[in-house]
């Protein structure tokens, strides 16, 4: 298996990460170190280090990274509109670039010789770690157990667990799996493969059902400085806390539920169910803001990069030359992006009520259709003639 002595290993606590500790002790006859990355999945992580310490790891090394994760990914991410395929903001992808840089952090700090995680050789994440694992540390080895052990599926690793006595709780009740943090919750597998079925109303555990929801709408006022959110209804807060406040209130309307089937990296395709409450009003708020505040070629030239930045964060090549220059073209193109949005939620639903901003292209004067308002009528004639012009040579009769 080669000679590795010390391991630094992504734990979350779960029935896969718990059953890979203890294989790769046995098989590498190395220490383990657990390295646990609080994204905001809201779990008792005093708990998952005992968990990690009873299964055999040397340490468990637990890092805040919410802060992070939200400044240098999700909301970049906001700024340059990331959608993957139409309907994903990327929950789960932005996350696993702040988790795999710090995952280098502890290894160095440990004086590691190899990392090691607990994705699957059938998903997106194994892509997203171990090309961040090798851009960021190259010389580090790479375990991944999903391509090199015998199991076959949850019953074997439940078997190896007993064997071991891995103090695991029973993880098969829920039948699809489920990946959470501050940004995000998503569902998949299980009986969510089945594109036809519609999720279980009861699968939901973040958003409140729309025909549940309040019978009053809630409005916010949303503040962006360069294309970053700023403040909620006056109140300047930092990532962490206007992303928590944001959540709680679209997902008190039933704001931020998606259903789709998208392309995995690996070339199949995949249902996913997701819940993203704040990072649906923030995205809308966002591209309301830049209605009147970018130029419109300068929005034309961004909104082209879209679908390959999305692409990039969802492949996994945060941490590339690429993503690097679409990412400072993104932030060249938000320097305008200062202002407020209004928004209002309601039974599920979010509508853009109005935006202002001290950089704003909208000018009423010309706009209005009341007067001409410096806005010479007679200008469009040659305008459209001479836009016309290669429309009118093609309908002509070829030349004699």
């Amino acid at each position: 298996m080669g000679q590795v002595s010390r391991i630094v290993l992504a734990y979350s606590g779960g029935l896969d990460t718990s059953v890979i500790m203890r294989w790769l002790i046995e098989v590498y006859h190395a220490e383990v170190i657990a390295y646990v990355a609080d994204v905001g999945q809201e779990e008792d992580l005093d708990e998952v280090v005992t968990k990690a310490l009873a299964t055999g790891a040397k340490d468990c090394v637990v890092s805040d990274l919410r802060e992070e994760f939200v400044r240098d990914y999700v909301y970049p991410a906001i700024s340059a509109n990331a959608v993957y395929e139409g309907s994903y903001l990327l929950g789960t992808s932005l996350a696993r670039p702040v988790i795999a840089k710090e995952q280098v952090r502890v290894a160095r700090s440990t004086e590691a010789d190899a990392v090691a995680h607990g994705c699957t050789g059938k998903g997106n994440d194994q892509m997203r770690f171990e090309l961040a694992f090798q851009a960021l540390a190259p010389d580090l080895r790479i375990i991944a157990p999903w391509r090199e052990w015998e199991f076959k599926g949850r019953g074997e690793l439940m078997a190896y667990a007993q064997k071991f006595e891995i103090p695991i709780s029973a993880t098969l009740e829920k039948p699809y799996s489920i990946d959470r943090n501050l940004f995000h919750i998503s569902y998949e597998g299980g009986v969510l493969e089945d594109p036809w079925s519609p999720p279980d109303p009861e699968m939901f555990e973040w958003t409140c059902a729309a025909e549940e929801a309040p019978e009053f709408a809630q409005e916010l006022v949303i503040d962006f400085e360069r294309g970053v959110p700023v403040a909620v209804d006056g109140d300047r807060l930092g990532p962490v806390p206007l992303l928590e406040c944001v959540n709680d209130a679209a997902a008190a309307h039933g704001v931020g539920r998606v259903d789709l089937v998208e392309d995995r990296a690996v070339g199949m395709k995949s249902r996913g169910v997701y819940e993203t409450p704040g990072g649906t009003v923030l995205h809308a708020a966002h591209r309301a803001l830049e209605s009147i505040t970018l130029d419109r070629e300068v929005m034309l030239e961004r909104d082209r990069m879209i679908p390959k930045l999305a692409q990039l964060i969802y492949n996994g090549f945060w941490f590339s030359p690429e993503m690097d220059f679409l990412l400072a073209a993104v932030t060249r193109s938000q320097e305008p992006v200062t202002g407020q949005v209004r928004v209002r939620l309601y039974k599920g639903a979010l509508t853009v009520l109005g935006r202002r901003s001290p950089e704003s292209l909208y000018s009423e004067e010309i706009a209005t259709f009341d007067t001409d308002g410096g806005y010479e009528q007679r200008d469009a004639d040659g305008f459209i003639r001479l836009n016309a012009l290669r429309l009118k040579l093609r309908g002509l009769p070829p030349s004699s």
